[in-house]
């Protein structure tokens, strides 16, 4: 039987292998020799990107000694080709290397309703162009470790985030939120802040299983011997609201207020502890590396929260 012939890269990724051979190689002729091909054949891929993705404009140039060294659009697009070579679409590749400054940004669901709309007019204003996507504090992470993103934001507690570096934007205390029409905002309108007991047998929202509010909303009760009576589970305030309204139901959660009011109709508590926990809002970037487009977006984010 004879062998599998190899397989063969997409034509754009083999321009790249080109590419970023000759920017870890220091030249043209180290990268055709560690490629084994001819230094023309290394040539012609670099130049078929450039004209692939920027118009001609070159992404590598002559520096000191004669050692390649990348241009600033050249720089872009190597940073965001160090991740798995299925993700890198032509698209996708022609934001990395445009003339544009494009930011890249990753946000938790909940973060989008408070923050999305200062991001967008703060990056309109600029003339940045903005890649959205979200995900959770797992899938967030991981995009920042492998430079899909060039900047996230989240809720602590985050996972391990080994070269991610991190800034804590805001910090929040909980609160007890109620539907209108509940037995809760019923008898405690005129109360000031509420505690854990006073949620004993009221019909409950909470966050899933795995999420670290549902954990702790988990020990809560359990600290103090309270039951509650669970309607529901949720993974953002997108979906939390018309839950607590349909349900006439309860829930223990980040205060939001300082960055996003909560609905008219919804009741708001300060949630009492003996121990106060609180929540952080932070940004994630990979390390040493803050493009100038996620840095213009995280100084309008410090002024916005």
């Amino acid at each position: 039987m004879g062998s599998m012939p190899p397989r063969k890269l997409v034509r754009h990724l083999v321009w790249l292998e080109s590419f970023t051979a000759a920017v870890e190689a220091g030249s043209i002729e180290s990268a055709a020799e560690h490629l084994g091909v001819a230094r023309s054949v290394v040539s012609e891929h670099i130049r078929a990107l450039e004209m692939a993705l920027a118009d001609g404009a070159t992404l590598l140039e002559r520096g000191p000694g004669r050692r390649l060294q990348l241009t600033a659009r050249g720089e872009r697009l190597f940073a965001g080709t160090q991740t798995p070579l299925h993700q890198l679409d032509m698209k996708r590749l022609r934001d990395l290397a445009s003339a544009e400054p494009v930011v890249r940004l990753g946000l938790n669901p909940t973060l989008s309703l408070s923050l999305l709309g200062k991001v967008a007019q703060n990056a309109a204003a600029t003339g940045l162009k903005l890649v959205l996507s979200f995900g959770g504090p797992h899938e967030l992470t991981r995009q920042v470790q492998t430079r899909q993103l060039d900047l996230a934001l989240d809720f602590t507690p985050l996972p391990p985030h080994e070269g991610v570096e991190s800034e804590s934007l805001l910090r929040m205390s909980f609160v007890v939120l109620a539907g209108p029409g509940s037995a809760l905002a019923t008898s405690s309108s005129a109360r000031r802040t509420l505690h854990v007991r006073d949620l004993a047998g009221q019909p409950f929202v909470d966050w899933l299983r795995d999420d670290p509010y549902g954990g702790a909303n988990s020990a809560r009760f359990a600290e103090h011997g309270v039951a509650v009576q669970e309607v529901a589970r949720v993974e953002s305030f997108l979906l939390l609201y018309e839950l607590l309204r349909a349900f006439r139901a309860c829930a223990i959660t980040p205060d939001l207020r300082p960055m996003h009011p909560f609905p008219d109709d919804i009741h708001a508590w300060p949630l009492k502890e003996e121990e106060p926990q609180a929540v952080e809002v932070v940004a994630l970037w990979p390390s040493g590396s803050l493009s100038p487009g996620a840095a213009s977006v995280l100084d309008g984010l410090r002024q916005r929260v």
